[in-house]
């Protein structure tokens, strides 16, 4: 009766080309939505269509990896291997996007500020906001646009920090409901 970790061990590649598949997944569906939709980016039906593709790709892969485990895995294990998958796919997505910006289609910051503008500027109109706070509101949400697409290196590396946070949580949750661990009576060939 000989334990390997054989398993274990292949879930270190596992988990980096599943980060590359969600990668990959999340720019084309980027791509998609820049080029084909691009009235709809920033709307309540592409976040929720993009949390749900999100979502469901990460619960298969996160499935796929655990047989792969031999069908079992404890909640460290789950977490380490659903965490840098997590890690992979978000800081590639993240710098994909900056690039995109700033070297592939540098009308997209242009565009995506005067989109977010003009809908946070109607939105805050219909709440009655005062001409005085609605510049004010204005004036705040410009400079955080700026820093967000024009980010200097340390603003970068906390958004990174931040975004990894936020994953971390997502993998705790995740490992939380993709454990699956042997019991007692089962035997190790099973």
């Amino acid at each position: 009766m000989e334990l390997t970790t054989e398993p274990l061990a292949n879930l270190k590649k596992e988990s980096f080309k599943n980060g590359l598949i969600m990668a990959g997944v999340s720019i084309v569906l980027f791509l998609f939505m820049n080029y084909v939709l691009p009235e709809q980016m920033g709307s309540f039906l592409m976040l929720g269509l993009q949390l749900a593709i999100g979502l469901g790709l990460s619960v298969v892969l996160c499935l796929d990896m655990r047989k792969k485990a031999g069908g079992y895995w404890t909640f460290g294990e789950a977490l380490l291997h659903i965490f840098v998958m997590f890690i992979i796919s978000a800081v590639i997505v993240y710098l994909f996007t900056l690039a995109f910006g700033k070297f592939i289609d540098t009308t997209y910051p242009v565009r995506m500020k005067e989109m977010i503008g003009a809908k946070t500027e109607s939105m805050l109109k219909s709440l009655g906001v005062t001409d005085d706070k609605l510049a004010e509101a204005m004036a705040k949400q410009e400079e955080d646009m700026e820093k967000q697409f024009n980010p200097n290196f340390s603003q970068v590396i906390v958004g990174l920090g931040i975004q990894l946070v936020m994953y971390f949580i997502g993998a705790l949750i995740f490992a939380a409901i993709f454990k699956r661990t042997k019991t007692p009576f089962q035997s190790t060939e099973q």
